[in-house]
């Protein structure tokens, strides 16, 4: 399990984020997690509170969802735009697709498809390749990559190899047919541009470009990656897979986000949220014995979602001060809280009850 220090016995890492924002040094960070846990919501408030403490910061969605639009409530692009509201903050969300406009044209499409389909992922290497390329010469303090659920983000961390292996089968087909592909693109008036030798060219940058950035990704110093989750079996495990798999990159991670905690003192007497919290807190207390040198943070359950820049920022406290609810159980604040909540609860069964009665005797 990579971590980023060994922890004295008593000695917990601190439930929040802020190690991230302490470390000047970081360049990467990633954030995944399985479908549905939150990680949009946590890559933009990390970004936000990164913008606070760096100099200039990115955030990427490599997810082909793409929810970073709705998290800021702005539109993103292929190319970086500048959040509202911030001077140092941007924003793009890309498609881990090849960009027909980017990597070929027509003459080329059927050889680009040849060559996809005899290595899966090539083309999202070459797509991602080319984005850090982009990323590369803009120089930002920190990126932030809010990633697609785990599968992808695993292929995302393959992609050196997978690029490997589309030169391998480039110098196959180069060798088998010779000049054959250049011979057709003179025929045909595309050009010298359209040659294997162009294309292998092309393979080969990425493929530096892609092993460059590797290095970095496996220094700890420079990358970390970021676990977010629910305090559910499914989300354990997936969790537990993805830091497997991460020790097995070589990549750092030592920071967990458990988000939609449903907080104890907070729960209206209900025998479903009761059993809901005694199953989230078994959870808990198992990511706790798992990851006991991984810094920890806890995030409550929300009635609405958090969108725009403002909920945003209102919710990124959490992830610097461990969450506490405003009431304590017993106190007659709480008390009189839960008589409020109970009173409209009645009132607004009364209601339903007068319609349902006034239903029946009209009809």
């Amino acid at each position: 399990m990579a971590s980023a220090a060994v922890v004295d016995a008593g000695d917990a890492p601190e439930p929040t984020v802020r190690n991230l924002l302490d470390q000047d040094s970081l360049k990467w960070v990633f954030v995944g997690g399985k479908g549905g846990v939150g990680k949009t919501t946590c890559s933009s408030i990390l970004s936000v509170l990164l913008a606070g403490v760096r100099q200039s910061v990115l955030v990427i969605s490599t997810d082909p969802a793409h929810n970073l639009s709705d998290a800021f409530q702005q539109r993103f692009t292929k190319f970086p735009t500048l959040v509202r509201g911030f001077t140092n903050l941007y924003a793009m969300e890309i498609d881990p697709k090849v960009e027909n406009d980017d990597l070929s044209n027509e003459g080329m499409e059927g050889f680009l498809s040849e060559l996809t389909n005899a290595i899966p992922g090539v083309d999202e290497a070459m797509s991602f390749a080319e984005m850090l390329k982009l990323v590369q010469t803009m120089d930002y303090s920190v990126v932030v990559f809010d990633t697609a659920p785990t599968g992808h983000t695993l292929r995302l961390l393959q992609f050196p190899a997978t690029l490997e292996k589309g030169l391998e089968k480039m110098m196959e087909l180069k060798n088998r047919f010779g000049g054959l592909l250049n011979q057709a693109s003179r025929l045909f008036g595309l050009g010298d541009e359209l040659n294997e030798d162009a294309m292998l060219g092309k393979l080969e940058g990425m493929k530096d470009v892609i092993e460059q950035v590797n290095r970095q990704f496996k220094d700890p110093d420079l990358t970390t990656f970021v676990c977010v989750c629910i305090p559910e079996f499914l989300s354990l495990y997936e969790t537990e897979r993805l830091v497997q798999e991460l020790a097995k990159f070589e990549i750092d991670s030592h920071n967990i986000i458990i988000n939609q905690v449903i907080f104890d003192e907070e729960a209206v007497e209900s025998k479903l949220l009761k059993a809901r919290i005694k199953m989230q807190q078994k959870y808990i207390d198992q990511f706790h014995m798992l990851y006991d040198d991984f810094n920890i943070s806890k995030l409550p359950l929300l009635s609405e979602e958090v969108c725009g820049v403002q909920a945003l920022q209102n919710f990124s406290q959490h992830f610097l001060t461990p969450y506490k609810s405003n009431l304590k159980r017993g106190t007659i604040e709480e008390l009189e809280q839960r008589i409020t909540l109970l009173k409209s609860a009645l009132q607004e069964a009364e209601a339903e009850l007068d319609r349902v009665r006034k239903g029946k005797q009209s009809a």
